[in-house]
């Protein structure tokens, strides 16, 4: 069995690890490129939404390279991406690729189902191991996404700002030739020590601006046109509401319970949105109220064209605007999405944050004196 999965953030590097460590054959499929865009649109329903058209062409490229299997989580409630790996299934068997996809569904009610397919993807049956094996895993989720974090947050205020991103090229150019978690681990040490190093300006103040929407475009930078590069650029400090760690955490290592982050985020969602709407549709209300309560300048709201469950937060989040007084620019992502028009609509967003915070120091001047 030769396994792949879709690329989503940094997800892919904690799977290699826990997959190579149980001896399994990983073939990773290339970063999302353009390429992957076209292969997947061009296998995919028009009127689909774009992450499903990205893993298909992630799953062709795999394929290409001999991956026989395919790995992916399920969902519920009202979000298409419940349905992905049957329709993904469909599609990929419809134009002649011989290929399985294994799907992790939430039980429902039939743990032991769960536990067969993720024994079966896994190649043991053995608990303990794969328990083992996935706490290892979570950890190198973890550290990649602080690793990311650390990122983010010196980009805007380095001195020099390409070697940031020399730094961070190299060490995605790395994983692929780096076997198991230990490697994995180590390569993520040596490249904090690295980003650490860099020379910054303290004198620098850098705009505050909080990233929500539905996870995958929040999470994977192709798809995002790497917006966090681009703001930070702009002179913005970026974090993200969501990451594929928070994800693990809230579904995975806080089941049946949910965790308190998560909860707390349905708390402060519920005087706009009270109930479930499906993907991460009420954690982005919830975020909002928060970011704007923890005096961030700004937020971005990221979502794939008729992703239902954000169309919902979309409509709700021009409320929370005016309550706290918080800029909001919603940008809706798809294949034909471009780059040139992204980048003007942050240069401006930016703008805009920075005079609102020199006239909010000029009106504090003016108080104090």
């Amino acid at each position: 069995m030769k396994i792949t999965f879709p690329h989503m953030g940094n997800t892919y590097i904690a799977v290699k690890g826990l997959l190579e460590d149980l001896g399994n054959e990983v073939v990773l499929a290339p970063r999302c490129s353009k390429k992957t865009l076209e292969l997947g649109t061009k296998y995919s329903p028009e009127s689909i939404c774009l992450p499903l058209k990205i893993n298909i062409g992630n799953y062709i490229e795999a394929i290409e390279k001999g991956a026989d299997t395919v790995l992916i989580t399920g969902s519920c409630g009202p979000c298409r991406f419940g349905f992905y790996h049957i329709m993904e299934q469909y599609l990929l068997n419809d134009f002649g690729y011989d290929v399985r996809i294994i799907a992790f569904d939430p039980p429902d009610g039939k743990p032991m189902v769960l536990f067969n397919r993720i024994a079966e993807a896994m190649n043991t049956s053995n608990p303990y191991k794969i328990i083992r094996s996935g706490k290892k895993a979570y950890e190198i989720l973890c550290e990649a996404d602080a690793l990311t974090d650390l990122a983010n947050k010196k980009r805007p205020i380095a001195i020099n700002r390409y070697e940031i991103d020399m730094i961070v090229e190299e060490f995605y150019r790395d994983i692929e030739y780096t076997h198991g978690v230990q490697e994995i681990l180590q390569l993520i040490k040596n490249t904090r020590v690295r980003l650490e190093e860099i020379a910054i300006d303290t004198e620098r103040k850098p705009i505050k601006v909080g990233i929500i929407g539905e996870i995958y475009t929040i999470i994977e930078p192709f798809v995002n046109l790497e917006v966090e590069k681009k703001l930070g650029y702009l002179g913005a400090e970026v974090e993200k509401s969501l990451t594929p760690s928070d994800w693990a955490r809230h579904h995975i290592f806080s089941f049946p319970f949910g965790s308190k982050e998560e909860k707390s985020k349905w708390e402060a969602a519920r005087p706009y949105l009270s109930t479930l709407v499906g993907g991460h549709g009420r954690e982005t209300i919830g975020s909002a109220v928060q970011y704007a309560q923890a005096g961030f300048d700004g937020l971005i709201q990221i979502f794939p064209l008729t992703c239902m469950p954000e169309i919902v937060a979309e409509s709700i989040l021009p409320t929370i605007q005016r309550d706290y007084d918080i800029p909001i620019l919603t940008l809706v992502v798809d294949e034909m999405t471009g780059e040139a028009g992204y980048l003007t609509r942050l240069e401006a967003f930016i703008d805009l944050l920075k005079k609102r915070r020199e006239d909010k120091n000029y009106e504090g001047m003016l108080l104090r004196s």
